[in-house]
């Protein structure tokens, strides 16, 4: 299987290097050289991101066994800290542009013009893809998540135990899709941050005008190998607004982190009977060998390794999603258990495993498939 191949090659790859830098040469499990800075303080670098999955499903008839990438994400930026930033990125594997934005700093915040995430949805539009305690996002962000569109944001942080974020974007995104004007905003209060402990309180919202008339609300069982989708509004005709709403409530002490999302969305119609839906989702995880993830601009980082060999977190998230509205069936309901692994290897490298129990329920139809998947993730 291709997954073994990659995996197995990999470290073996890893087993050599520290030999390598006892030997004075460069250690693949150090900080890499991916950025060059100038006398004057100008950044410029690349950051990677290459993910190879497998997943195996049980319990349920119709999803097939696959390896594949995930992702295979590649940025540039140049940047003086403080001053400027312009970013560049693309998602080879998915076919999508990323962040790609010319970003202003000063006494007033940041103002941000191109191409960014949404606001709404903490697991998406704060947390970068290398830094994800699990696979895949729970099931309320992924089925709610308004993604990348066009224009500009603010940001500020001068405020102690503060981040404030607004944004208006309009005219689709780099692919040409999604045309149409989003309003959003999030805002983040700490009552506590120190190097002890992190409280985190964050509230989310948006709204958005679409040129399309129509939506569609699905998701799949946290695994990206799989393209069914087990709850499905199917389409949403004569869409006149879609509000989306997020509360978000993280606490970190140490390694131990505690995190809940509630979302909600809400669609205008004319015509017809407006729709809402909503979801929440309840994780924890420790870092058994006792790192902690930074705290940074209103999001946590990745888990850095303090040992030669690495550092193990062990994770278990449930979530829930309700398609169904006023009692109509719908779109469905379904809530999943996840429990996870990690193994941060050096500072580029961590291999993810998942379990994921599904109880899903359409229409009448039930299906509970179960979900073991691995990851080899590079990121840079």
């Amino acid at each position: 299987m291709r997954f073994e191949r990659v995996c197995w090659g990999a470290l073996s790859w890893l087993a050599l290097s520290p030999a390598w830098a006892a030997d004075g040469g460069y250690s693949v499990l150090g900080d890499w050289p991916v950025k060059v800075v100038s006398e004057s303080g100008i950044e410029a670098g690349f950051k990677g991101n290459f993910s190879y999955d497998a997943a195996r499903f049980s319990g349920a008839a119709g999803f097939a066994d696959d390896d594949a990438w995930r992702r295979q994400e590649l940025n540039a930026y140049v940047r003086k800290p403080g001053v400027f930033e312009l970013a560049l990125g693309y998602d080879l594997r998915n076919e999508v542009w990323l962040d790609n934005f010319v970003r202003v700093s000063g006494a007033a915040g940041d103002l941000r013009i191109g191409q960014f995430k949404t606001p709404v949805g903490y697991e998406e539009s704060a947390v970068g893809t290398t830094a994800t305690t699990f696979m895949e996002r729970a099931l309320p962000v992924t089925a709610f998540y308004a993604g990348r569109r066009l224009g500009v944001d603010w940001t500020y942080e001068k405020i102690p135990n503060w981040y404030l974020n607004a944004a208006v974007q309009a005219g689709g995104d780099l692919l040409g899709d999604n045309h149409g004007r989003t309003l959003g905003a999030r805002a983040v209060f700490n009552p506590v941050k120190d190097d002890a402990q992190v409280l985190h309180l964050g509230l989310s919202a948006s709204n958005e005008k679409r040129d399309d008339d129509t939506l569609r609300l699905q998701v799949r069982p946290e695994a990206f190998l799989t393209a069914r989708r087990l709850v499905d509004t199917g389409a949403l005709n004569r869409v006149e607004g879609i509000s989306r709403y997020g509360l978000e409530a993280i606490w970190q002490r140490g390694p131990l982190l505690l995190q809940g999302e509630y979302l909600r969305i809400g669609v205008d119609r004319y015509g017809v009977a407006d729709y809402a839906a909503d979801g929440y989702y309840l994780a924890a995880s420790w870092v058994a060998t006792g790192e902690k993830r930074g705290y940074k601009s209103a999001a946590f980082g990745n888990v850095k390794p303090s040992r030669a060999w690495g550092a193990v977190e062990l994770a278990a998230r449930y979530s829930h999603i309700d398609l169904d509205d006023a009692g109509v069936a719908l779109g469905g309901r379904q809530s999943d258990w996840t429990f996870g692994a990690n193994w941060y290897i050096g500072q580029h490298f961590k291999l993810q495993f998942n379990y994921v129990w599904t109880d899903a329920r359409r229409r009448g139809v039930e299906l509970d498939p179960q979900i073991a998947q691995l990851r080899a993730q590079i990121y840079f």
